[in-house]
């Protein structure tokens, strides 16, 4: 369990794609960035799962990069899947398409939990996932979950915030009350951590920092908002004071740069693995694999 998400709050602050739109830039400045990672990896998927797609940036650029793959995209927002449905292409192409190539092409979308796929075992070449795992409550759980979907030899990428996001955000709250007004994200290392005893193979774990600036304190917290506020079960249930939160206004004016903005921390983390081949039966016997000799 990485923090008590309240997953029906997640639900909620997702449910209205125009309030989530202004920090979409974030969003597409990671896609790109995984994207990059990505070119490096020799890969031919059949079916592609987004995983937390959103309103369906990403499945757009994926099945622009795979035009002969299956790409699914399952978000738990409601909302958030209507919108993605602005991106499938034309059904006329999706027909032609499907009739051109020997395996089902085109983006498909799912309302669901990516914790829970309503998808058989060994049925996915590549689960791409770009700001979505960490509101989920239980990022072990998905990680055994994505696996169990992955083909052998099937690849997981995916992008999450480290526990330095919203630094400055934290310490300003911080001179108010002892409540939690963000999530603590997971730290790198323990993801890498849950990956192996998910059964992946050779996970890659990174981090970099991103810093974005403000001019005003309103457009940090609009931004903040729109990453996913506050979903903990745990968070006050009222609102700050007036008196409070100026407070909380004049800590996070204290904070400004000497170029006079405001800066807000974001610790991303970039991940990926393989699912490698079973070294055991299910009935517990090992697996052992001889090559025959190549000739010469």
């Amino acid at each position: 369990m990485s923090a008590p998400i309240d997953l029906a709050r997640v639900r909620t602050l997702f449910a209205d794609p125009a309030r989530v739109a202004p920090s979409d830039f974030l969003r597409r400045e990671i896609a790109a960035r995984m994207h990059d990672r990505l070119a490096l990896v020799k890969l031919a998927p059949a079916q592609v799962l987004d995983a937390g797609c959103g309103t369906g940036a990403d499945l757009a650029v994926l099945q622009k990069d795979y035009p002969a793959a299956q790409v699914i995209g399952i978000d738990a927002s409601a909302a958030m899947v209507a919108g993605a449905r602005a991106f499938t292409p034309a059904s006329g192409l999706k027909s032609m398409l499907n009739r051109l190539m020997p395996a089902k092409t085109g983006i498909d979308l799912v309302c669901g939990d990516f914790g829970a796929l309503p998808l058989g075992p060994n049925s996915i070449d590549l689960v791409w996932s770009n700001l979505a795992l960490h509101w989920h409550p239980q990022p072990d759980r998905v990680f055994a979950e994505w696996r169990r979907v992955l083909r052998v030899e099937g690849l997981l990428m995916f992008s999450n915030f480290g526990p330095d996001t919203f630094r400055e955000l934290r310490a300003a709250f911080a001179a108010v009350d002892e409540s939690p007004h963000a999530l603590p994200f997971v730290d790198m290392h323990d993801f890498g951590d849950q990956l192996v005893e998910a059964g992946f193979s050779t996970p890659v774990m990174d981090m970099e920092v991103i810093t974005v600036t403000y001019d005003t304190p309103e457009a940090l917290l609009t931004d903040v908002r729109a990453l996913g506020g506050n979903p903990l079960a745990t968070r006050a249930r009222g609102l700050l004071g007036r008196a409070a939160w100026q407070e909380m206004l004049v800590a996070l004016e204290r904070q400004r740069r000497p170029d006079g903005k405001l800066g807000l921390t974001f610790e991303v983390i970039y991940g990926h693995a393989f699912r490698p081949a079973p070294r055991k039966t299910a009935a517990g016997e090992a697996i052992i694999r001889f090559e025959p000799p190549r000739p010469r």
